[in-house]
Parts: structure tokens; sequence; C-alpha cells
């Protein structure tokens, strides 16, 4: 450990270590001095090349003196925020130092992150020790760049993604989804007659924050049968500007919140109104929070159904990706991407249809209508298919 002469601690630098270098002073004084005077020794430069937390690295010290003489060590310094000793090795013994300055690059060492104090020494022929100018340096560890969101994909190999709403927009995107009716319902905007309490308001959609959230209220309508509807919402791609629609082969996903309040409805499922009755329809998922672990799994098209229980992915106000793969030979159900249901009845090799995502209200037939009239709510985060 070399003694210090005079204190070298120093403040901290902000930031991450790059290239430590003060600029090359001027040529040494031409004036003549004393044979009895002292050289002076000037620090010309000291680099440090950029580091990051315990990656070895050297030092280049360049020096001059104002009239040759020898010196017995000369080196590189480092002293930590405590003034702990952290030299860089590699110094050299019996240096000339000459106003034609001389250079010396250590042998490498490793630092901790942290604040240092870095500045060339040497050791006169008395033995007394001597600080040059002082570097302030910090170890930091080299910024982490965020890892890339993984690009969307499907659990059917080979598939690539084709139509989406990721929900990002601040309103109903008009080419995708179209929000006021749906030929589904008897009445197009409502369809008490699948006992249902909801009339569909556009103003029950909303699109904010990167998800889609459907509100159902008590209306001021009375639907055919005497009840009072619920204002509720609803979207699907039949009537919009793109008219997409599914089809053999296809996967489609999405990921939603399952709502808590009593009577809520909400489903993913398919209509095509070229295909009578409901021979066109397969349900990617039907909830009931009644049935707080249940899922109902259904084709239409070809009858096949599941109850799918599973207290740890499917609960009241639990985020859950729902995915269906619409097999010609049979409709394969994902939840969280695990295969959960195959029906090994397919929907046969021409089938397409549009794509409806809402929130229904129950009106009490096969489960509990709402027991008050405080709004319920449902949420989407995305809508995806790939083929």
């Amino acid at each position: 450990m070399i003694p210090v002469a005079r204190s070298a601690r120093l403040g901290v630098v902000a930031g991450a270590l790059g290239l430590l270098a003060v600029p090359m002073v001027g040529q040494a004084h031409a004036w003549s001095r004393p044979a009895t005077s002292t050289p002076t020794v000037s620090e010309d430069r000291l680099t440090v090349s950029a580091t990051t937390p315990d990656k070895p690295v050297t030092a280049t010290l360049t020096t001059h003196s104002t009239s040759c003489f020898t010196v017995k060590r000369l080196g590189v310094a480092v002293r930590d925020a405590t003034g702990a000793n952290l030299d860089f090795p590699g110094s050299r013994t019996d240096v000339q130092l000459c106003p034609a300055g001389i250079t010396l690059t250590t042998a490498a060492r490793s630092f901790p992150a942290g604040a240092y104090s870095v500045f060339g020494y040497y050791q006169d022929q008395a033995g007394a020790w001597h600080n040059l100018a002082a570097q302030k340096l910090t170890v930091a560890a080299a910024p982490v760049t965020p890892a890339a969101p993984a690009a969307p994909a499907s659990p059917v190999a080979g598939q690539k993604l084709t139509w989406a709403d990721e929900f990002s927009g601040g309103g109903v995107d008009a080419s995708r989804w179209a929000d006021t009716s749906t030929s589904s319902y008897h009445y197009r905007t409502h369809n008490p007659n699948d006992n249902k309490l909801d009339w569909l308001d556009p103003a029950d959609v909303k699109i904010a924050n990167g998800s889609a959230t459907f509100t159902a209220r008590p209306g001021s309508q009375t639907l055919e049968n005497g009840a009072q509807a619920w204002n509720a919402g609803l979207l699907t791609t039949e009537g919009s500007t793109g008219g997409f629609q599914v089809k053999t082969g296809d996967y489609a996903e999405t990921r939603v919140q399952l709502p808590t309040g009593t009577g809520a409805w909400p489903a993913l499922w398919t209509w095509n109104p070229a295909v009578s009755g409901s021979h066109n329809e397969i349900d990617s998922f039907e909830y009931h929070p009644d049935n707080p672990n249940l899922l109902e799994l259904t084709n239409h098209v070809n009858a096949a159904q599941d109850y799918l229980t599973d207290a740890n992915a499917i609960k009241p106000g639990q985020w859950v990706t729902i995915g269906t793969h619409y097999g010609a030979n049979s409709v394969d159900w994902y939840v969280n991407g695990a295969k959960v249901f195959s029906d090994h009845t397919g929907v046969g090799a021409n089938w397409s249809a549009y794509l409806i995502l809402n929130l229904s209200v129950s009106a009490g037939k096969y489960h509990p209508a709402p027991t008050g009239s405080a709004p319920i709510s449902f949420a989407a985060d995305y809508v995806r298919v790939f083929r």
C-alpha cells in the first residue's frame, strides 16, 4: 500500500464510467532554473478504459518534469469513497522523468460499483510520496435495456396474427367493430327470448388505458315480456367496415377480467346470419358469477360442450386468457395457453362467422338476475385472431 502525501478524496461524479482524461499541458517552462531547484512533475494525461463493475481494466498515465531526474517508483493510485487503497498493479521502478515525458500503462484490475479517485503518483529518491492531479471516477452498471415484449403467438403451430384489436385507441374502431346492433338478437338491439335483459347501448362500451370496458346498468326501456331492460355493451365484427369473419382453422383469443356482479353474462362467441338457427355459433366462453369457478365452452355447430372448472384460473375479478381453435374435425379450447378441451366434432371445412364480444344480463331463468340497480362491468385486454 502506498502512503498518501496529501488527501486525494474527491466527490462522486454521477453517470456511467467513461473515458477519464485531462487535456495535454503545454511544454515545460523554457526559462532556466537554479541547479539546486526541485523539478516540477506534471500529469499530462490519465485515462481509464470504460468499464462496468468487476470488469478488469487498465490505466494509462502520461507525465513529464521540468528537468530530468530519476524517481524510485511511478504508478497510478486509486482511492474509494472511504479512502481505502485500490491501486493499479504494474507500477515501474527507477524511472527517469524528463521534459519529453513518459507514458506508463498499468496492469489490469477490477473495481466494485462505486465512486473513486484516480491519480498518478511517484516516490522520490528520499522516499517521499507525491500525488499528481486526481480524476473523479464512478463505476456503475451498464443500463439495462428492457426486453421487447413478446410478439403475440398462437398455440397452434404455424399460425400468424391476421386480425386483432389491442384496445389501445380512444374509442371503438369502426373498421373492426360495430356496436349498435347484431343479427344474433331477435330485435337486433335486445333479445328477451334468450332470457336476456340487455338492450344495446354504444355508450356502454368504453375504450381507454389499453382495454375495453363493458358496463350494464338499469335502462328506461321495457322489454316485450314486460321486464325492465338493462343498457349494455356489445362489439361485433358484423356491420363493421372491415366485415371480418373467423373461419375454419383460425385460432381466436381474448384476455378478459371476469365480472363480479350478480347477473353478469359475458361471452366471446360467433354468429353468421346466413346460417339458420344457432348452427353457426361457437362459444369461446360464457361466464356467470353464480358459478364463480366455471366457464361454459360450447360448440353449437356440431353439438358439444364442456363445463370447465378451475378455482385457480377462473374466479370473479380474475384476468384470464381464453382461446379457441376452430378445427374442421375438432374445436379446441385453451385457458392461459393450455389446451383444456377438445370436442372432436369440429366446425366442418367451410365454416365462417362474425365475432361477438359482449356483456349480457341474465333475466333469472337459468342464472340469477341482478339483485339491485348497481352497474355491473366486464373488461377485455385484447381480441386476436391467428390463421
